[in-house]
């Protein structure tokens, strides 16, 4: 189904997100944007849907802001378009479920911290990354400046910012920024076959763990150690943990619900 510049698709478990402008390198409109958003935000909705991979179509995942339109816009039409990367970037965050970036071509700009906002990243091996805004006399906006130096530290999050140069995939996934690693002819496959994985695993378990990682950054360790005994002696009420002890017990995989 088309929404805009989106492709909606829901196989089984997994509701795949399909950024679809190829003629542009899929570069961020304000309805790609605004409709991703509200898709993610739906899943809270929609308890059938347990993973989600985001992909380009086309040559590239996103080559992120649309640099045609650049210079053109008011401070406040900047300003308002910013808000909705920022509130899709939450929007990611607050997900309940994980979330896949699944990246071939290039992966620019806003798009590569769309990539950074996602749980997991899988990349084609011959695919690119950069962060360009310096190209175009731009600060990293869509959560560049908070992800990235929390992965790679300072002085390396600086010099991809100061250089804006293109980084390997390899790199990256060297790095431990990109998850897996595969041919571009394996990308799709391999994608599912995580995706699908992820949605049959404990759902409730893996949205705690989000949350508890996003709070890590800013907790102390007598915070994140409190944190953990609550949620977990919540996790021990639920479905899925009994099935897993009890298919622990009994030798064999675990079916679980999400419950």
């Amino acid at each position: 189904m088309i929404k805009d510049h989106l492709l909606t698709e829901v196989t089984g478990n997994v509701l795949i997100l399909t950024l679809n402008r190829p003629e542009s390198l899929n570069a961020f409109s304000p309805e790609m944007i605004s409709t991703l958003t509200k898709e993610i935000k739906e899943i809270k909705e929609k308890p059938h849907i347990r993973a989600v991979v985001i992909k380009g179509s086309g040559r590239s995942f996103t080559a992120g802001g649309d640099v045609k339109s650049m210079g053109k816009a008011s401070a406040g039409q900047l300003y308002d378009h910013v808000g909705r990367m920022n509130d899709c970037i939450l929007a990611l965050d607050a997900a309940e479920v994980p979330v896949i970036a699944a990246v071939h071509g290039f992966a620019a700009g806003a798009g590569f911290n769309l990539a950074l906002a996602c749980d997991l990243i899988i990349a084609s091996e011959d695919s690119q990354f950069a962060m360009s805004f310096s190209q175009v006399g731009l600060i990293s906006d869509g959560g560049g400046s908070y992800f990235l130096p929390k992965l790679v530290g300072p002085h390396l999050a600086k010099q991809l910012f100061f250089s804006a140069e293109p980084i390997s995939a390899e790199r990256l996934y060297q790095l431990g920024i990109i998850n897996y690693l595969c041919p571009l002819d394996q990308l799709e496959e391999e994608t599912f076959t995580l995706a699908k994985k992820l949605a049959n695993g404990p759902t409730k378990a893996y949205g705690m763990m989000k949350k508890l990682v996003s709070h890590s950054f800013t907790a102390t360790l007598d915070e994140m150690l409190e944190q953990e005994r609550i949620t977990q002696t919540l996790m021990a009420s639920t479905e899925d943990h009994l099935e897993g002890v009890t298919a622990f017990k009994e030798k064999r995989k675990p079916e679980f619900t999400g419950n």
